[in-house]
């Protein structure tokens, strides 16, 4: 008598049935968390630049959730992961200690063809199951969970350029700072997912976030899922009108 597979996933009941009708079946939630103390670092009060050793903090405890993540789902034998979350937690360890939580569900194709990533590793992809669906019913594959950050500080305005700052009118200083730093961020997203063969990034998110440094620094960062063709017809499935009917 065969053994029941037995799984846990945060797919919805829709989500789970499309990624089954796909071709693919849920195997375990997975999940992998990475909780640092990101340091301090000076700089010029009225400089704008980059802090890299804080960019380089931030980006590493991601990647540590990303891997602990994906090394859960390569223990079931996935394929996969899909409707991938990455959240940021601040504790009451201390202000500069942040807690990174990676999770989604591993899935498994039914027909035992390889679907997982160049690299030899499950794919990731924090599209939801109805997206995957669309996405695999037109021709196209997910790659990657990629992503981009930048922790940038925002230079402050000296005495004289305050007093010659007009009562209405641009920022510039703030406006390029910015500028830069969302530049920067999906710059290095792009990077990550040009690395993994991918044709082009969907569902791409920019957040910006304080955390705990103040009102001039900020952190951008980029997440996205990396995909690529796996057929010359993109045949879009046609959109089905649904009317819900309240009682």
């Amino acid at each position: 008598m065969r053994q029941r597979q037995f799984f846990t996933s945060d797919l919805s009941v829709n989500e789970f049935l499309l990624v089954k009708e796909v071709g693919f079946h849920p195997v375990g939630l997975v999940l992998g968390s990475s909780i640092f103390h990101i340091g301090n670092q000076w700089v010029n009060a009225k400089a704008n630049c980059e802090m890299q050793q804080l960019t380089q903090a931030m980006y590493l405890s991601r990647e540590l959730a990303m891997a602990r993540m994906e090394e859960e789902a390569d223990s079931l034998g996935a394929d996969g992961i899909v409707g991938v979350k990455l959240e940021v937690t601040q504790h009451a360890w201390g202000s500069n200690v942040i807690e990174f939580v990676a999770i989604g569900t591993a899935v498994k194709n039914d027909q035992g063809h390889n679907w997982r990533a160049p690299n030899g590793k499950p794919f990731q992809s924090d599209l939801s199951g109805q997206d995957f669906w669309t996405l695999l019913r037109a021709g196209y594959r997910p790659l990657g969970f990629v992503m981009g950050n930048c922790v940038y500080h925002v230079g402050e305005l000296g005495f004289f350029q305050k007093l010659t700052t007009p009562a209405q009118g641009e920022m510039k200083n703030y406006t390029e700072g910015l500028y830069d730093a969302r530049e920067l961020a999906m710059e290095r997203m792009q990077t990550e997912a040009t690395d993994l063969g991918a044709e082009g990034i969907v569902g791409v998110v920019i957040d910006q976030s304080n955390h705990s440094w103040g009102n001039n620094v900020i952190e951008f960062s980029a997440v996205g899922t990396a995909v690529a063709p796996i057929s010359r017809d993109h045949k879009i499935p046609v959109p089905q009108l649904i009317l819900t009917v309240n009682d």
